[in-house]
This record gives C-alpha cells, sequence and structure tokens, in this order.
C-alpha cells in the first residue's frame, strides 16, 4: 500500500483527531498552523500542503489549482462555490485529481432543521416565543384558528440533493398532499415529482413551503427574485438553507410585508453574519438562524467518518461519495 501525505487545516476535537489519526494506519498526517474555525471559510496558502496527494479541510483554491501532487481534495463543507470554477475544474481534470465534498454529513442535520422549522410554523410558535417575552397576551383563538397540519400542505423543493431527499423521508409520516423537486438533471428514481425550470412557474402557485436548498452559482444568483416571489402563493411559506445569495433579499422583504407571503425561515444569509443593522432582523414573520443548520454535536466526528470512509473508497480506486469534481 502506497503512504500517502494528508494535509487538513479542519480544527477538529480531540476526540476526533484521535479517531482520524487511528483511522489512517500507515499514512501520514500534515497538520496546517492556520487552522479553520468555521468550514464555511476559505483557508489561507500553506507550504505544509505542497508535498501533499490528499487534502482534508479547506485548502487555498490557487494552491489547489496549481498543485502538482493533490490527487484528491475532500472538502469539510457541503457547499463548493469557491472551487467551481472552469479553471480549476480543468486544472484538476488535467491531472486526474479529484474534489468530494461533505454533503452527507450534513444532509441528517439540515433536513432535521427544516422540518423543525415547518412545524414550528405551521403549530404558530414563534408567535407564542414572542408573546412569552413580550406581551404575555393569551391569544388563544387567533393563533389557534391560524395553526395547519404539515399533511393538508404541498411542498416545492429547489434542489434535489442529500439534504432534500432526506427532508423528503422525514415528511413521508406527515402524508403531504404534494411533493415536488426541481431538478435540472433527473435521475427517474426520485420519490417525489421532479420539475423542470419550464414547469416552475405553474407549481409555484400550488406549493405551501418552498424550500431553497441551491448551491451558490452563476446560474443561482438571486433566482428567487421579485418575480418568483410574486408567483408564489399567497401566504405561502419560504425557507433557505442553501445559500443567501441565490434570493434577492429586498424583494423577499418587500413579500413579507405586503403579505405576499405569511412567513420566511433563513439559515443562509447575504452577507454573513448578517449586520445588526439589516432589515431583515426587523422584517415582519422573518425567523433567522445563524448558519447553524448543519450543526450538531458531533459534527467534528461524523466529518472524520466521512473521510476515512472515502479515503478508503479512494485506496481501492472505488468512487468517492459527494464527488463533484
Amino acid at each position: 500500500m502506497q503512504t500517502l501525505t494528508i494535509w487538513t487545516n479542519v480544527k477538529l476535537s480531540d476526540e476526533a483527531m484521535n479517531r482520524l489519526i487511528a483511522g489512517l494506519g500507515p499514512h501520514r498526517l500534515v497538520r496546517s498552523a492556520m487552522l479553520n474555525e468555521s468550514n464555511l471559510a476559505g483557508g489561507g496558502a500553506d507550504p505544509a500542503m505542497e508535498s501533499a496527494q490528499i487534502a482534508f479541510g479547506q485548502p487555498d483554491v490557487e494552491q489547489v489549482k496549481r498543485s502538482a501532487t493533490l490527487r484528491w481534495v475532500q472538502l469539510s463543507s457541503a457547499g463548493y462555490a469557491r472551487y467551481d470554477r472552469d479553471e480549476i475544474r480543468a486544472a484538476m481534470k488535467s491531472r486526474a485529481a479529484m474534489l468530494t465534498t461533505a454533503s452527507g454529513v450534513y444532509a441528517e442535520p439540515c433536513a432535521q432543521h427544516l422540518l423543525a422549522m415547518m412545524l414550528a410554523l405551521a403549530r404558530r410558535l414563534p408567535e407564542s416565543w414572542q408573546s412569552q417575552h413580550a406581551s404575555h397576551e393569551w391569544a388563544y383563538l387567533g393563533r389557534r384558528d391560524r395553526s395547519r397540519l404539515l399533511g393538508d400542505d404541498a411542498v416545492l423543493m429547489l434542489g434535489y440533493g442529500a439534504i432534500a431527499r432526506r427532508l423528503t423521508e422525514l415528511l413521508v409520516p406527515f402524508q403531504m398532499k404534494k411533493l415536488w423537486a426541481l431538478r435540472r438533471t433527473p435521475r427517474g428514481d426520485e420519490p417525489v415529482e421532479i420539475i423542470g425550470e419550464a414547469d416552475l412557474a405553474g407549481v409555484l402557485g400550488e406549493a405551501d413551503h418552498v424550500v431553497n436548498i441551491l448551491p451558490e452559482a452563476p446560474k443561482t444568483r438571486n433566482m428567487v427574485d421579485r418575480q418568483f416571489l410574486n408567483r408564489m402563493k399567497r401566504g405561502a411559506r419560504f425557507y433557505n438553507i442553501g445559500r443567501g445569495a441565490t434570493v434577492d433579499q429586498p424583494a423577499l422583504i418587500e413579500a413579507l410585508d405586503s403579505g405576499q407571503l405569511d412567513a420566511a425561515y433563513l439559515d443562509v444569509t447575504d452577507p454573513e453574519p448578517l449586520p445588526p443593522e439589516h432589515p431583515l432582523w426587523t422584517t415582519r414573520n422573518c425567523w433567522i438562524t445563524p448558519h447553524t443548520a448543519g450543526g450538531h454535536e458531533r459534527e467534528p466526528q461524523r466529518l472524520v467518518d466521512h473521510f476515512l470512509d472515502n479515503l478508503a473508497e479512494f485506496q481501492q480506486n472505488e468512487p468517492l461519495r459527494d464527488r463533484v469534481i
């Protein structure tokens, strides 16, 4: 077995680091002096990576492009927008190098986070939290009458990757009225009705929940714009755990203020962190979490397990999970 040099700039707990070291066997681990606190932040160039065959974390984009040794990059994030450039793809393909994401690590927590907010909005929980901490109003009739059951509703998912597949599974017990997913290239085995962009306008008027799981890319930037929001069913709810740049946020604020949308839940915004003075914080029925949908207590351990599983496949020349390049 060839001994590989594996570079990482992921900041791991002691437990996760011990798990990684134990799982590497004969391979050599090189840790960057510049460890990343967040897997959303890009890493800087690091001389320690120059001799590595494998990078685990968030390596510098230019260093990945010019590296003569890298054969595989395993990102510690589900998103890969900074690497999704023609020149990066061309450089990696020219030397048969691969890039994989950690989408599989984040599917479960993101899907659970979405379901939690869908249920919270359906049962009007945020309004009760506000009453408890502000007016102490006992709004029995209005709140009870406006609560909903998820089974009465239809859901449109924008994108159908790992998160959407898991969300679909979690929604099955609720017997949703309809599940659609927008997907540019259907595989044919999806358990929901797949629609193309030509069908989107018609479906938007039928969906009670629109769940945005789109990555950031030139084609998706501001895809959810004023026209998109105005085509949505009046009183529908919008959720974004994809990327903030996919949404025209001023148009979203207008749609919420006018009542075109009943509510929005945002785990991602543009920019991040969202400045304290940003109007989204105080927009009517807009609920925000600080990009925490993918987080959970054992995230570092699951990241390591994902990497080690892929490493085993890499050594056997088998297909890698969550490969994007």
